[in-house]
């Protein structure tokens, strides 16, 4: 699975941003894809996941109310619609996808095996 995130940029805080990322390859093996962040100095954290096929939710307590997770199935993308930033938002931003058939592992990074190159999005105060 090939993955191309794009979308990222500087907003002031609370504004609005859509990261989307576009999938191809094996794409009919994928269970989930979902997008990560990491900030400078810390480690990279879970954001938010959709299963392919279901379309369920996963989020992250600190985006929840704030960004939603979509997908296009047709086009083989997903979209992070990010909304109300905060600077602590600022971070770059990987989508990833998992063939791994199980939803205890949606949060864990280690078991998304494919990942874009990564979009830096940056909240100014």
């Amino acid at each position: 699975v090939q993955l191309q995130a794009s979308g990222g940029g500087l907003v002031q805080a609370g504004g609005s941003r859509r990261l989307s990322c576009a999938a191809s390859g094996r794409t009919d093996s994928t269970y989930v894809l979902g997008w990560f962040r990491q900030a400078p100095g810390k480690e990279r954290e879970f954001v938010a996941a959709i299963t392919w096929s279901s379309g369920h939710r996963y989020y992250a307590d600190s985006v929840k109310g704030r960004f939603t997770i979509s997908r296009d199935n047709a086009k083989n993308t997903i979209d992070l619609q990010m909304n109300s930033l905060k600077p602590e938002d600022t971070a770059v931003y990987y989508c990833a996808a998992s063939l791994v058939r199980s939803s205890s592992y949606v949060l864990d990074p280690q078991v998304y095996a494919y990942w874009g190159q990564g979009t830096q999005v940056t909240v100014s105060s």
